[in-house]
C-alpha cells in the first residue's frame, strides 16, 4: 500500500491503481528490452482510449501475451488472433492484435541483427534521462516525433508521436513528474 499523503503528479491523484503504477513505475528509467517493449505494445492499445482502461486489463495481457515474450509472440497465427479476439479480458482491437504480433517478429528480427531493443529504444538520447520543465507537459516533441518515424520505418504500427511520446514518459526516458511530485527528482 502507498502512502496518500504523498504528493503526486495530477493525473494520479484518484486512484489506487494509477497511485500505484505513478509511484512504482512511472517515469522511472527502464532498461529491460522485453519490458521496453511490452510498454511500447501497452500503449498501442490505449490508442483512443484511457490509460487505467489498459492498467485494469495488464495482467489478462499478460496471461494472453505469454507475457510479453515477444520469441513466443512472433509465431502468433490466426488461430491465436482468434482466441484473443474472443478474450474478454484484453482490449479486442484486431489491428492492435495484429500490430502486437508484428512488433513482436520486428523486435525479433532486430535481435538476429545484433541490435538490441534497450539500445535502440535508448539510443535517441544517448542513453541520458531527458527532464521535463515540470510546468508544460507536451503530447509530442520533436523527438517523439523523429522516434515515431524510425518505428513505422521499421514496420511498428500504433507507435504515432502522441503514444511514443507517452511511452517516454511510462519508460522514464523522459521524467515529466510535476515539480512538487515526490518522484519529480
Amino acid at each position: 500500500m502507498h502512502p496518500i499523503d504523498r504528493t503526486r503528479c495530477n493525473w494520479a491523484e484518484n486512484n489506487v491503481l494509477m497511485q500505484t503504477y505513478h509511484d512504482d513505475e512511472w517515469g522511472i528509467p527502464q532498461r529491460d528490452s522485453r519490458m521496453l517493449w511490452e510498454m511500447l505494445m501497452l500503449e498501442g492499445f490505449q490508442a483512443g482510449l484511457a490509460w487505467i482502461t489498459v492498467l485494469r486489463k495488464r495482467e489478462a495481457f499478460r496471461k494472453a501475451f505469454a507475457d510479453f515474450d515477444p520469441v513466443t509472440v512472433a509465431t502468433f497465427n490466426e488461430k491465436d488472433i482468434a482466441r484473443l479476439m474472443n478474450n474478454e479480458g484484453i482490449i479486442r482491437a484486431r489491428a492492435k492484435i495484429e500490430a502486437t504480433i508484428k512488433g513482436a517478429k520486428i523486435y525479433c528480427e532486430m535481435r538476429e541483427h545484433g541490435e538490441e531493443f534497450s539500445d535502440f529504444c535508448w539510443s535517441f538520447t544517448k542513453g541520458e534521462v531527458l527532464k521535463g520543465d515540470g510546468f508544460n507537459v507536451p503530447v509530442t516533441t520533436g523527438l517523439s516525433e523523429e522516434i515515431s518515424k524510425e518505428l513505422k520505418r521499421r514496420g511498428f504500427k500504433f507507435v504515432g508521436p502522441t503514444i511514443v511520446y507517452a511511452w517516454m514518459q511510462a519508460v522514464g526516458i523522459v521524467n515529466d513528474h510535476s515539480l512538487n511530485c515526490f518522484c519529480s527528482k
